[in-house]
């Protein structure tokens, strides 16, 4: 028998860490497994002076469909049970003092969505969107959808994106600025990479502590700050005891309009 592919890849290209979700068969949806390697691998690369760069992207068509829902409908979680605190996919409250970009490559709504909102950097793939849809669900983007987003763009324009689960197609995204880059299909990863090799290039102990700096100064208004996801985690805990978050995923399930209760 051979051993199945760890959940998440690792390399190093010329100064450059790749973390590569690896689950292209379920649109890299979050496991508990995922959540692990990726969190490593971010660890990893922290961790070795070579690198100076991390580039996540994903297998396959998509980049990251959010969580796996027949781990959730299995009473399973999806998140490192050795790293709690690294949060949704090991990575969206896990900070490491190297700059991290994401090339988004493909189907990038909820999860998806969330990672690339806690990266430094990101490319999307001209046919891929962005989006919280979260609520169209009975659920809520906790995994820093909504302590995010409106810190990224204007207020108006986050409130329309968390509240009516419409995607944001990729140049909508450029324009917003929740992107550096649209690249030409198929090509997310490479011209991320390319973006990557730019910063690679400076100096690495300069290019820390620039983004130690940019960081710290506004930790408690990016979505980074305890105190905010003390908040995130309160009205989480509302929203994922309620009658409508079970509604939502049965509605789907179904392929019916969810009857809201409010309750």
């Amino acid at each position: 028998m051979t051993e199945p592919e760890p959940a998440a890849l690792y390399e190093v290209r010329d100064h450059i860490a790749i973390v590569t979700l690896n689950r292209p068969d379920a649109l890299n949806s979050v496991n508990a497994a995922l959540s692990a390697a990726a969190g490593s691998a971010l660890e990893r690369a922290a961790a070795d002076p070579e690198v100076r760069v991390v580039v996540i992207t994903g297998a396959g068509r998509a980049f990251c469909a959010g969580a796996d829902l027949k781990e959730i409908a299995a009473g399973r979680s999806v998140y490192d049970p050795e790293h709690r605190e690294r949060d949704f996919a090991g990575i969206v409250r896990h900070w490491i003092p190297k700059p991290v970009v994401a090339a988004v490559n493909g189907f990038a709504l909820g999860g998806g969505t969330e990672i690339v909102l806690s990266a430094d950097l990101a490319v999307i793939d001209e046919r891929a969107s962005l989006g919280l849809p979260e609520v169209t669900r009975g659920l809520i983007a906790a995994a820093g959808g909504v302590l995010r987003i409106h810190r990224q763009v204007p207020p108006k324009v986050a409130a329309e994106i968390a509240l009516t689960g419409r995607p944001v197609p990729a140049a909508r995204a450029y324009e917003l600025g929740l992107v550096n880059a649209v690249a030409p299909a198929g090509t997310a990863l490479d011209v991320a990479l390319d973006l990557a090799g730019t910063i690679a290039a400076n100096a690495p102990l300069a290019v820390q502590q620039s983004k130690r700096v940019m960081h710290e100064s506004a930790a408690a208004y990016t979505g980074w700050a305890p105190e905010d996801w003390t908040l995130n985690r309160d009205a989480t805990r509302v929203v994922m005891t309620s009658e409508d978050a079970k509604e939502g995923p049965r509605a789907f399930a179904a392929k019916r309009t969810p009857q809201w209760t409010g309750h």
